[in-house]
């Protein structure tokens, strides 16, 4: 959707940024607080150079008991380090956490203003096959964890559209920033 693009612009606009999935990789990568957890779950999986990934997700994809109970080793921890970034944060006017699954996950009840980035699905699925390792069926079983991105958008504060290009996207990020009454650096 462009989500990590525009956590970029809130950033270079002084705004602290919890990205959920840098948080991830280092939980899973060497000497990541998960591996032990991950390790005795899913045998072999892991090594001292962190989790590899692709014989973790051979093991999960497409079985939904062994994804639940990832996911009950994950998001304790993530939340963990997500406080902790609060805590941190806590005299910053406007933190971002840009966390995927956040309607999925509950997330948005611990949020005071949720804003949603969208691309038209056209513009999402070329930019997603166009990653490195995704294919067609992949892409498929990631949306289908997913809420459509019409729900996100009805349940979400702001839509901030990727779609057009960049400057709309920065144009989009500065408005709500002084909405909030927080002028943009440079975003």
């Amino acid at each position: 959707m462009g989500k990590s693009t525009v956590a970029a612009m809130f950033r270079r606009a002084g705004v602290p940024v919890f990205d959920a999935d840098a948080a991830v990789r280092a939980l899973q990568g060497p000497g990541g607080r998960a591996l032990p957890l991950i390790e005795a779950a899913f045998p072999g999986v892991t090594s001292a150079a962190g989790v590899d990934r692709a014989a973790l997700g051979a093991r999960v994809f497409g079985d939904p008991h062994a994804l639940r109970l990832l996911e009950a080793i994950m998001h304790p921890l993530a939340a963990a380090e997500r406080r902790a970034f609060l805590k941190r944060h806590a005299r910053a006017p406007l933190v971002v956490l840009d966390i995927p699954l956040l309607f999925e996950t509950g997330g948005d009840r611990h949020c005071d203003l949720v804003a949603v980035v969208s691309a038209p699905a056209r513009v999402q699925r070329a930019r997603v096959l166009g990653r490195p390792g995704m294919s067609a069926a992949r892409f498929a079983a990631v949306l289908s964890h997913q809420l459509p991105d019409t729900e996100k958008r009805a349940q979400a504060d702001v839509v901030i559209p990727t779609g057009r290009g960049r400057r709309a996207t920065l144009q989009a990020v500065r408005r709500l920033l002084r909405q909030l009454g927080l002028p943009p650096r440079r975003a």
